[in-house]
């Protein structure tokens, strides 16, 4: 019995305050519903500030308060975990506000937004660039600023992700030149197509943490690709790889690896006959 009245108790608050919101939302004093999506927003009560505060962008526009309404209803997408419209919202201000009072804040959180909604490595990056691009214009807007050092270790924790993105990518085109085995001219563009990748990341990202690990899939990518050739392309093939194990070892002499560089120049040397 005293569960029934508690459940018929706090069905009856949730009634109340769902009609308290409709009366609000209806309101035609803006002023009335501007107080009222403040409170919800200071109360943390994020998903009945954002229509209202959707809806008071547009009313409010020229006034003082037009620009906080902005900013919060930001804010309040972004605490509701909706990241893409938060980011969006965040960018309007900026470019409405370049000089508002939460000019700083809001830039920062256009990328903030866009990092929060990046995907994991293996899907497309467009949103992970686009949160590398906002975080660089917002250290360029506010070099000065507090959050700059968050910003910047934002941004390298992002470009990680996009050389991730290119390993995996490396890593998938020599394991299908391996499983294609029986199918030279698919095993050929594979093991090529790993080369390039993995060259290009090194070109674009020559810090990055994975550099051994794209060094790695390039020596092995060249000795098979020399190893599955027609035979009027092995040779120059062979040779390449050979300069390739050479060139790891000595950029690696520690690497757990360099036994497996040392195996392959061994064939190498066998097959050009050395």
């Amino acid at each position: 019995m005293k569960k029934s009245v508690i459940l018929m108790a706090f069905a009856a608050l949730l009634t109340s305050c769902a009609g308290e919101f409709n009366k609000v939302f209806k309101s035609t004093d803006y002023d009335y519903r501007y107080e009222y999506a403040k409170q919800a927003f200071a109360e943390g009560k994020y998903s009945r500030a954002v229509p209202l505060l959707q809806d008071l962008i547009t009313m409010k526009k020229g006034t003082e308060d037009a620009q906080e309404s902005l900013y919060m209803l930001g804010m309040a997408e972004y605490m509701t975990r909706d990241f893409e419209s938060a980011s969006a919202t965040f960018k309007k201000y900026v470019q409405t506000y370049p000089k508002g009072l939460f000019a700083e804040h809001a830039s920062y959180y256009v990328g903030q937004a866009l990092y929060e909604g990046a995907p994991e490595p293996r899907l497309d990056q467009t949103p992970t660039i686009g949160a590398i691009n906002a975080y660089q214009q917002f250290m360029d807007l506010f070099p000065e600023s507090q959050l700059r050092a968050k910003a910047q270790e934002r941004l390298f924790e992002l470009q990680d992700k996009l050389v991730q993105k290119e390993l995996l990518s490396a890593q998938l085109y020599y394991n299908l030149g391996g499983y294609f085995g029986n199918i030279n001219s698919n095993n050929e563009s594979n093991y090529i197509a790993s080369i390039v990748t993995a060259q290009n990341a090194l070109k674009t990202y020559p810090f990055s943490k994975w550099r051994e690990d794209f060094a790695l899939l390039i020596m092995k990518s060249k000795f098979y690709l020399a190893e599955n050739s027609s035979q009027e392309r092995q040779l120059e093939r062979y040779r390449d790889a050979e300069d390739e194990c050479y060139g790891f070892l000595n950029e690696y002499p520690d690497s757990k690896d360099c036994d497996l560089a040392l195996r392959f120049i061994a064939k190498c040397k066998k097959a050009i006959g050395d």
